[in-house]
């Protein structure tokens, strides 16, 4: 069980690269909505992951359908930084999908005017728009780890995190098989 995180059309390469090592650490879940702004074996997006692309579960999907099919929409939390509500007060649950748009352009309108009430933002009191989108998704992402109760990994042979308080949301589909194999969203090879 994890938190995933999914970027819409991201543009910039070490910032993809940045939030892979990211959720690598987090073990939660990429998800890159296309089209992106690079290519994924692009040498800045591999330096910025370091060693950890491995480490990441990957899903690349071809676009906002695609990607919309193979999650739970229930699921999904959007972050911009025209919301009203900041995100201390978004409902993370296990499984959650905190969904991030593109540097340039951010969360989309559509979504933002379709689920205001799903929609959060990072409270900015300076003088700038908004935080770097790396930024923003590990402030979201370990705000949401520390409502659900997470620590650090434990050594090897004891006990983990606790068990979630409540039964988890459906599952998003395996890298190994599942909506992914049938085209809904690839597992990404960086």
């Amino acid at each position: 069980m994890a938190l995933h995180v999914a970027l819409i059309e991201p543009r910039i390469p070490p910032n993809t690269g940045n939030i892979a090592r990211l959720c690598a650490g987090a073990k939660a879940p990429l998800h890159l909505i296309e089209p992106l702004g690079f290519e994924l074996d692009e040498k800045a997006v591999r330096r910025a992951g370091l060693d950890h692309w491995d480490a990441v579960e990957l899903w690349v999907h071809p676009d906002w359908f695609a990607f919309r099919d193979a999650i739970s929409r229930g699921r999904c939390l959007y972050f911009s930084p025209d919301a009203e509500r900041d995100y201390t007060e978004a409902p993370y649950r296990w499984n959650s999908v905190l969904v991030f748009g593109s540097e340039t352009e951010g969360l989309p309108p559509r979504i933002r005017e379709k689920h205001p009430d799903r929609c959060f933002r990072i409270p900015m009191p300076g003088d700038v728009r908004s935080l770097n989108l790396a930024n923003a998704v590990s402030v979201v992402l370990y705000e949401g780890m520390r409502q659900l109760g997470v620590t650090h990994a434990a050594p090897a042979g004891t006990a983990g995190p606790a068990e979630p308080a409540e039964e988890p949301a459906p599952a998003a589909p395996s890298p190994r098989g599942g909506r992914g194999r049938r085209g809904r969203g690839r597992r990404g090879g960086a």
